[in-house]
């Protein structure tokens, strides 16, 4: 999704602010949290579908337009989903960035900084902008589309009517269906990936791990290391299928 070459790190501090990124994302939201409110009404003017593709810099500019880019293609993919099912589908009601801690709340908590979450009582994505930006020049672009597809499949997950004994199970088959999406938009021309992309998501998703020593039952467990990268990949190469919707 863009020539990095020279602009982002690969070392330590990259991979600390990768697992930063997603261990605390979904901690206040994922679809545990009440009933969503009633969506509104998909947005008018939206592009139509189109490939989209990083231009490598990593300005506030690109950082913006990734954002926006991630959450117009996995709407359009998610329709595209539910009408060949024969299902109506509303869009996630909007996403919301915030730089300061409790200045987005989710069912009453203030949202700490350092963070990206659904919250399905309003149905929406929120995510703290100057972390994101940071994490985004460090990182790299392409994590961008991962982590709002990530958060992205949390919300379609409400609208399956999706039910989980464990936080573990909810984590996987989110980062299963961010896989999917992004696979099938890769293989439909919708998405392009540049050189690197595929090798950033496997070794952010090698980052994003559990610690060893949580339990996997453990509110709030994401999964190991493996357990993410094998979930991720799994979708992105055999799509929804794999994921455990049916």
């Amino acid at each position: 999704m863009g020539d990095r070459a020279g602009r982002r790190g690969r070392g330590p501090i990259a991979r600390l602010v990768v697992a930063a990124l997603v261990a605390a994302g979904c901690m206040a939201g994922g679809v545990d949290q009440g009933e969503p409110q009633r969506p509104a009404p998909p947005r008018s003017g939206q592009p139509e579908s189109q490939t989209t593709r990083a231009d490598g810099t990593t300005s506030v500019a690109e950082f913006q337009r990734d954002i926006q880019d991630a959450v117009r293609l996995a709407e359009q993919y998610w329709a595209q989903q539910f009408r060949a099912s024969g299902q109506r589908f509303t869009p996630i009601r909007r996403v919301v960035p915030y730089s300061r801690e409790g200045e987005v709340t989710c069912a009453g908590q203030g949202l700490p900084r350092n963070n990206a979450v659904y919250c399905s009582v309003g149905d929406f994505i929120a995510y703290d902008v100057n972390w994101s930006v940071a994490a985004f020049r460090q990182i790299g672009d392409a994590f961008l589309f991962y982590l709002l597809g990530h958060e992205y499949a949390h919300g379609v997950q409400v609208r399956l009517g999706g039910r989980y004994d464990f936080t573990i199970q909810q984590e996987l088959q989110a980062d299963c269906m961010a896989g999917a999406y992004l696979g099938d938009s890769v293989r439909s021309g919708v998405l392009e990936l540049e050189d690197g992309d595929l090798e950033e998501f496997r070794e952010g998703l090698l980052a994003v791990g559990d610690d060893p020593d949580q339990p996997w039952f453990a509110e709030g467990s994401h999964g190991t290391a493996e357990q993410r990268s094998d979930s991720f990949f799994r979708g992105y190469e055999k799509s929804l299928g794999a994921c455990g919707l049916g």
